[in-house]
C-alpha cells in the first residue's frame, strides 16, 4: 500500500486556488467600486474610448475618469471630454482657446484628436465641457461595454456565481469530513 506523501493533497490545492480567487475577485470588486463611488462623488464620469482619435495618448477601449473642471483653466494643450449630443461624449485635446463671438465671458474650444491630421471643424462650447481624464484603464471598456448587454451580462454572472460556489463550497467540504470523523 502506497502512502501519501505529506503536503499539498489535491483537495488542499484546489481549496488554495479556490481561496487565490476569491481574494482576487474580491480586490478587483473593491477597486472598481471605490474608482466608481470615488467618480460619482467628485461628480465625474467614466467614459469608454470607443475610437483611435487619441492614440497613443487614449488606446481605443480604455476606460476613462473624468473629473469636472473649471473651463476657465483651459488652455491649448489640456485633453477635455465634451458632449457633442446627449448620447455622445468626445475626448480631445484643446488646440485653441476662443472668445465666444456673441457673449464674451464664454469660451469655446477649438480640438483635435492626437492621432488626426487636422483640428475638428466644429468649435466645442465651455457648457459641453464635462472635464478633464484623471487616469484611464486599458482594455477596461471592453470588459464595460461587454457586460451591458448579453451574452456579456450573462458571462458575468455566471462568473460571480463560480466566484460565490469557490468561496463557500470548500469550508462545506471541510465540515462534512469533520461530521464523518
Amino acid at each position: 500500500m502506497q502512502r501519501r506523501p505529506e503536503g499539498l493533497t489535491v483537495k488542499r490545492a484546489l481549496e488554495r486556488i479556490a481561496n487565490a480567487v476569491t481574494a482576487i475577485a474580491a480586490i478587483l470588486a473593491a477597486l472598481t467600486a471605490l474608482a466608481l463611488v470615488a467618480t460619482q462623488i467628485t461628480g465625474g464620469h467614466i467614459v469608454t474610448v470607443l475610437s483611435g482619435s487619441m492614440e497613443p495618448t487614449y488606446h481605443t477601449g480604455s476606460l476613462l475618469f473624468v473629473r469636472p473642471v473649471d473651463v476657465s483653466d483651459l488652455s491649448a494643450g489640456d485633453v477635455i471630454a465634451y458632449m457633442v449630443s446627449d448620447n455622445v461624449m468626445v475626448t480631445h485635446r484643446v488646440v485653441e482657446v476662443v472668445p465666444d463671438e456673441i457673449d464674451a465671458s464664454r469660451l469655446r474650444f477649438r480640438t483635435k484628436g492626437d492621432a488626426n491630421a487636422a483640428a475638428d471643424e466644429a468649435l466645442v462650447s465651455d457648457s459641453n465641457v464635462v472635464g478633464t481624464p484623471l487616469f484611464s484603464l486599458p482594455l477596461a471598456g471592453y470588459a464595460v461595454n461587454y457586460v451591458q448587454h448579453p451574452p456579456g451580462l450573462f458571462v458575468a454572472a455566471g462568473t460571480v456565481l463560480i466566484v460565490l460556489a469557490a468561496a463557500f463550497i470548500p469550508p462545506l467540504l471541510d465540515r462534512e469530513e469533520e461530521k464523518k470523523d
